[in-house]
């Protein structure tokens, strides 16, 4: 938006601004905030070609996949929902690609547990918000946008086929300290067994796991994929 002003010698503030004047420069005002705001208010504005967007939920090609999905609840780092369903969604390459992975866990008697999928930019935004600038590792930057809000990364873990019971790892999911990270020395060996297992799975199938988080995993063609904050119930 362009502003072309005219004035007279006298200055548009002060005492000597005229009642015209100061509602000119009230107004004037509002519009550069709003503008101002509207900058932070949406996802980053990206250039080049993408892929069309074709987000398909995860239990609707893996039915053994099962779904814990925190945001929908008060069990995660907020200590309160950001999602209005509890649903998870994926690009379909890389759903097909998590459905591969599940098949290789299964033969060793390992099921999926999902955490999360796709994420609407406006929730990376709120997390980055409420995270303590020393814990800024373990959230994405709204700037630059997550991999899950291009329907490109999942946060899962691992549930015992035989038992429904879900499979002990170094860490808690979403727990911001060392024990976290994929390659933490730290837990037992059955904890750390299961965590690399995991990540072998994944990692035959394309998706590439974040240094500090051992349930994170990205799909390698993200960078295809453009910045969404499309809701979940307007995802068909």
């Amino acid at each position: 938006m362009h502003f072309r002003i005219y004035r007279k010698s006298r200055p548009l503030s002060g005492r000597s601004q005229t009642p015209a004047g100061r509602i000119f420069a009230s107004l004037l005002s509002l519009c550069l905030l709003a503008a101002a705001v509207g900058c932070l208010a949406g996802p980053p504005n990206e250039r080049g070609e993408f892929q069309q967007p074709e987000l398909v939920e995860i239990v609707s090609l893996d039915p053994t996949a099962r779904l814990d999905i925190r945001y929908a609840s008060s069990n995660n780092f907020l200590g309160r929902p950001v999602y209005t369903e509890a649903r998870a969604f994926l690009q379909r390459p890389a759903a097909e690609a998590l459905v591969r992975a599940s098949q290789k866990l299964r033969t060793q008697g390992y099921g999926l547990l999902i955490f999360d999928g796709y994420r609407p930019w406006s929730v990376t935004k709120i997390f980055w918000d409420s995270t303590p600038a020393d814990k800024k590792q373990f959230v994405a930057d709204p700037k630059t946008g997550s991999r899950h809000n291009r329907g490109c990364a999942v946060d899962l873990t691992l549930y015992d086929l035989s038992t429904g019971a879900e499979v002990a790892m170094p860490s808690a999911y979403d727990e911001m300290s060392e024990r976290a990270y994929a390659d933490y020395a730290g837990g037992n060996p059955e904890q750390r067994r299961a965590r690399d297992l995991l990540r072998s799975a994944m990692e035959s199938e394309g998706f590439t796991v974040y240094k500090f988080e051992w349930w994170h995993f990205d799909y390698k063609d993200w960078k295809n994929y453009r910045i969404l904050n499309i809701p979940f119930s307007r995802i068909r």
